[in-house]
């Protein structure tokens, strides 16, 4: 089914507050909560809403450290990286890469004592052959 400009503006309002209560969402769309309900429900069975996520306030994530690990996995091991990396709570985003390098991940701590923990052991995993960590001191432009 295809989205309205109602769904789009219902998508940004959750978008901004994924807590926002039913009524208030209801009394912004113009639209009777019933309804307002009935969308999120639909959105969410098509897929369109894949989920609700809690976002870190920006002194909390400034408070972390954080960097940008590139690795060199060998040949045939891409998969199976891919799938411990996955299970590293501290692995935040996770992008394969054309290049020198096959994947770049990006990864948050508490320390520095706590990444280098993370530095390892992403170097020790089975199919990672090489790493490459540039530790993150700003962040110029986040869009």
């Amino acid at each position: 089914m295809s989205r309205t400009e109602k769904d789009e503006l219902l998508i940004a309002l959750l978008a901004e507050n994924a807590r926002a209560p039913v009524a208030e969402l209801a009394r912004r769309l113009g639209l009777s909560r019933t309804t307002v309900q009935a969308r999120i429900e639909r959105l969410e069975r098509e897929g369109v809403i894949a989920g609700y996520a809690v976002r870190i306030s920006e002194a909390a994530e400034r408070a972390l450290i954080r960097a940008h690990i590139l690795m060199t996995v060998k040949p045939k091991h891409a998969a199976r990286t891919i799938a411990q990396l996955k299970e590293m709570r501290e692995v935040r985003t996770l992008h394969s890469v054309s290049g020198e390098v096959d994947l770049i991940a990006m990864v948050a701590a508490g320390s520095v004592a706590a990444l280098d923990s993370v530095v390892d052991r992403i170097g020790e995993l089975d199919g990672v052959e090489r790493t490459q960590t540039s530790i993150i001191l700003a962040t110029k432009i986040d869009r």
